[in-house]
């Protein structure tokens, strides 16, 4: 005990002996060295700063203390820490937003099974397009064959609004895929807010979420 004191009364006097030696606004150090020994000098050296360090006033006492620097481990737990907060952020703007449209989970089955009805709606006039465009694709083939089996030519007009019809129940086709595609993605979308409404309210829904004859 009696060395420790000696030891520290001695860094105390060079302290106070170089601070009287120094400007007014001069700062001392102290830090502890690789060898783990303390040392107080008016200069860091830049590896000993990532220890951590105190600056000291003319009269020898603490006036900042600067922390270690952070470890890799503890750099990556705090982006970790942020990270999770960011997101229980998001999920809390999320909820409220879910909060304004809905106040129970089945206020949501509802939109979702009015959305996929229209959805399924529009399929339907455009299958009926497609049967109309058939219709016509029918007429134009079939006097496109009676005039071979004439041994006439077939008009270049003839053929070129076989393929146009051709390529229009295609795109439509193309189109009705997308939609029904369109429609899994939906339907997922808002049985995922389903599920967290019933979390959130704390109320299950009553309503299935497929209904007979839904495609």
């Amino acid at each position: 005990m009696g060395n420790r004191l000696s030891v520290y009364s001695s860094a105390l006097l060079l302290v106070v002996a170089m601070g009287a030696s120094l400007p007014a606004n001069a700062q001392m150090y102290r830090y502890t060295d690789a060898q783990g020994q303390v040392v107080i000098s008016n200069t860091i050296p830049q590896e000993a700063t990532k220890r951590g360090y105190d600056i000291l006033g003319s009269n020898g006492r603490v006036v900042e203390t600067v922390p270690p620097a952070p470890t890799e481990e503890e750099i990556a737990a705090r982006k970790a820490e942020k990270k999770r907060q960011q997101e229980r952020e998001r999920q809390r703007e999320q909820d409220e937003l879910l909060l304004k449209r809905y106040s129970h989970p089945d206020q949501a089955v509802e939109a979702m099974h009015r959305k996929v009805r229209e959805m399924n709606g529009l399929i339907q006039l455009k299958r009926g397009n497609i049967q109309v465009i058939s219709s016509q694709l029918n007429n134009e083939q079939s006097r496109a064959a009676d005039m071979e089996r004439a041994g006439r030519d077939i008009p270049q007009a003839t053929l070129d609004k076989i393929r146009r019809l051709e390529s229009q129940i295609d795109e439509i086709e193309q189109d009705i895929a997308s939609q029904r595609q369109d429609i899994v993605e939906l339907k997922k979308t808002y049985r995922k807010d389903i599920q967290r409404l019933e979390v959130i309210t704390d109320k299950e829904r009553s309503l299935p979420l497929e209904l007979a004859g839904e495609q």
